[in-house]
């Protein structure tokens, strides 16, 4: 066998590598170890693929395969940053990637209400842009030239939620229709579409003193063991009502109050008589005094271990998050602390946003780096209201639920629904509260969105496949981004003499892909092709569209048709 693709992964990501590559007609060989890869044809083979969700076992492959060849295409999957970087620096042809990079930016576009994804291709930084349709007619009526990624029919739509990729500019949609155009920054502006600046840190407005005064007093409410209360309650009962005690029987020579009061801390603490003593007093009254001691001794030392408790228990560290929480507005929630959620909440902290995160683990690896990323953490489990609620969930303007698990996240969101109420929805009188769910099975996810009504469900795996597919086939994967559920790409190919790209029209692409830059040697880049500019060996193609059609329209590009002789 030659040509072939040599893959290593059984999770969701390797599955769904495998899914297309076969799918493409590419022959795939796979292997779950070291030791079966000198058997699978490296020397031979186009590409190494390793996407496994162990860092060990990817980097081992990675190594060995490109010891075995040296230009062979490795593709490898690591989250260890040190370990990436590392690698990829010696790497050779292929690429070094991380899951969380390649999916996390459409998360945080999610989460803040951005409808714009800036890209750069052939030196150009275009700008995928959504707004509604403000009336009726052709895209090309409303937009003029500009070119349209997709639209998402509305509610006067007879399909409601469908998405259309990559349509012609006579598709006629109606008012409300969501509709994604791409373009350079004034031609969508020039159409009267606005684009949102670069995201600056906002300001943080605390909340008024009083008001922290009291979070902090239910804060320690909060971190005291409540039968603390109790025994503080006893210790004082016995020193009032030894002071009172004592003020009305102690006559010689005669006590005040303060004496009193002094007198009878002086017993229960033990720590010696000056002053005043039981030595002259009546005998029942030395009998108290023996007393006192006694019980002061045992009150004390319950106060004091419930003290020791507050300061040394886990206690405190586990309020803390919920202490700081009490002092925020306008923040933004994540649910699980993987390699995913950490980076999620690193680019959601660089965009100046404050950030809460929920967690069931308390020996997580990375609460070090949140720590250093100064984000309280909610230990607890977030499909009880009870979490969500200590997480401010009432305060916050965005919830992103990034467990591993699809039936938590679900489950999450679903009750995130009831508590948000009328926030959940986006509507004329408010943006809402954007929920992002990520859900790893795509049907799945299609049928959670479509069912409960979830704007916002995110598959690290269909953001993630394209990149691993693509670097894999030499191609260029320039980004991704999602359009209601449908995940798109922005990708480049150079033609090839002889490839099916070589001298194809504008007008004989894919319909499901849209060229929006053509680069030749030694020419302007040509923005927007007309529909009889055609491709020539040696232009590099900028398309944008469905990743599958876009990756198998890149493809021919490469694939070059023999010659049959007559």
């Amino acid at each position: 066998m030659a040509g072939h693709t040599i893959v290593c992964g059984d999770d969701a990501l390797g599955l769904r590598i495998i899914e297309e590559l076969q799918n493409a007609g590419t022959d795939v060989v796979i292997v779950d170890s070291a030791v079966e890869l000198a058997g699978a044809g490296v020397e031979d083979a186009t590409a190494v693929i390793c996407a496994a969700d162990d860092d060990a076992l990817n980097l081992e492959i990675a190594l060995l395969a490109r010891e075995l060849s040296p230009t062979v295409r490795v593709v490898a999957r690591l989250a260890n940053g040190v370990l990436r970087e590392a690698v990829a620096a010696g790497n050779g042809p292929g690429a070094i990637l991380d899951v969380a990079d390649l999916a996390s930016p459409s998360v945080v576009e999610a989460l803040l209400n951005r409808t714009t994804h800036t890209i750069t291709a052939a030196g150009v930084d275009f700008v995928v842009s959504g707004t509604d349709a403000l009336r009726n007619g052709t895209l090309r009526e409303i937009y003029g030239d500009l070119a349209p990624v997709a639209v998402v029919h509305g509610e006067n739509s007879l399909t409601p939620g469908e998405v259309v990729a990559c349509p012609g500019r006579d598709l006629r949609v109606r008012q409300g229709d969501w509709t994604a155009m791409i373009g350079t920054r004034d031609e969508l502006e020039a159409q009267g579409i606005a684009v949102a600046p670069q995201a600056t840190a906002p300001a943080h407005h605390g909340r008024p003193l009083p008001t922290r005064l009291l979070n902090g007093l239910r804060a320690f409410r909060d971190d005291v063991n409540p039968l603390f209360y109790r025994a503080l309650a006893a210790s004082l009962t016995l020193l009032f009502g030894s002071a009172i005690l004592l003020r009305l029987t102690y006559n010689r020579p005669g006590m005040s109050w303060v004496d009193a009061l002094y007198f009878s801390s002086e017993t229960i603490a033990t720590v010696g008589y000056g002053d005043f003593s039981f030595q002259n007093q009546p005998t029942w009254l030395r009998l108290f005094g023996i007393l006192l001691m006694f019980a002061g001794v045992t009150t004390t030392a319950v106060v004091m271990a419930f003290v020791a408790d507050l300061l040394l228990s886990r206690r405190i560290g586990r309020n803390a998050g919920r202490r700081k929480v009490r002092d925020l507005r306008a923040h933004i929630i994540v649910v699980g602390l993987g390699s995913f959620g950490i980076r999620v909440v690193a680019d959601l902290k660089a965009a100046g946003q404050d950030v809460v995160v929920i967690e069931r683990n308390e020996t997580n690896r990375y609460l070090a780096a949140v720590a250093d990323l100064d984000v309280p953490v909610i230990f607890g489990d977030a499909t009880l209201r009870q979490t969500l609620e200590a997480a401010g969930v009432d305060q916050a303007t965005a919830v992103a639920v990034l467990t591993p698990d699809d039936m938590i996240n679900i489950e999450t969101g679903i009750v995130l629904r009831e508590l948000l109420g009328a926030r959940w929805m986006r509507s004329a009188d408010h943006p809402g509260v954007p929920v992002v769910l990520r859900v790893y099975d795509r049907a799945l996810g299609a049928a959670v969105a479509h069912r409960f009504g979830f704007e916002n469900v995110r598959s690290t795996v269909d953001l993630g496949t394209p990149w691993f597919i693509g670097a894999s086939l030499g191609l260029e994967v320039i980004g991704t981004f999602s359009v209601g559920q449908r995940s798109f790409m922005v990708g480049g190919v150079q033609v090839q003499t002889g490839s099916e790209l070589d001298g194809m029209a504008m007008v004989e692409m894919s319909t499901l892909t849209r060229v929006i830059a053509i680069s030749r040697p030694g020419e302007p880049t040509t923005l927007h092709p007309r529909r009889d500019t055609r491709l020539n060996a040696g232009d590099t193609a900028y398309l944008v569209g469905p990743y599958r059609e876009l990756l198998d329209t890149l493809r021919k590009g490469q694939r070059v048709h023999p010659i049959w002789a007559d």
